[in-house]
């Protein structure tokens, strides 16, 4: 896999590589309850939340496989996304938009660059990507990409969120 992190245009946006500077960007979209709904049931509090023990990425600037996306008119910050290898040639899709984007086909145009890079120039010849069974925005965008659903998981937890019941979806792309 490639260690070289391109910055990625698409017509509306600019998908780069994190930086320092995006941390206090990363930490209003863990405060908004709407966004971290499906992550955690709402808001993370940071004032009991460790980042190294949280259940999901909680993101500071700077991690070596989280891009930043940005509206290419005004360079207003629109989310993150994610693309970690996890082994044998294979990556883990994540993103995260702020309320004001959603709705607007930008997680797909924003993830679908990225999904892209990964599978033409990083080398990778799977990339799965999760979400709650009951998330169907995320869904959709992940369907619009060219992944495909592939299974439905089930975990207990000590504190559910509404809808965990229904599981985990996971889904993939593979190369080729």
């Amino acid at each position: 896999m490639s260690g070289d992190r391109p910055v990625l245009y698409t017509r509306r946006l600019v998908v780069a590589p994190s930086v320092p500077e995006d941390r206090d960007d990363f930490i209003a979209l863990e405060r908004d309850a709407d966004v971290m709904r499906y992550l955690n049931g709402g808001a993370v509090d940071h004032s009991v939340t460790d980042p190294l023990e949280a259940p999901f990425l909680m993101l500071r600037g700077g991690e070596p496989d989280v891009w930043s996306i940005r509206l290419r008119h005004s360079g207003a910050f629109v989310g993150w996304l994610s693309l970690r290898p996890v082994d044998n040639g294979q990556a883990e899709l994540g993103y995260r938009l702020c309320k004001s984007a959603w709705g607007q086909g930008l997680a797909t145009e924003s993830a679908g660059a990225l999904v892209a890079w990964g599978l033409e120039r990083a080398g990778y010849g799977r990339i799965t990507a999760q979400t709650m069974a009951v998330n169907q925005a995320s869904r959709r965008a992940m369907e619009k990409i060219g992944m495909r659903y592939i299974r439905t998981e089930y975990a207990e937890y000590a504190d559910p969120i509404a809808g965990s019941e229904q599981g985990e979806v996971i889904y993939e792309v593979v190369s080729g």
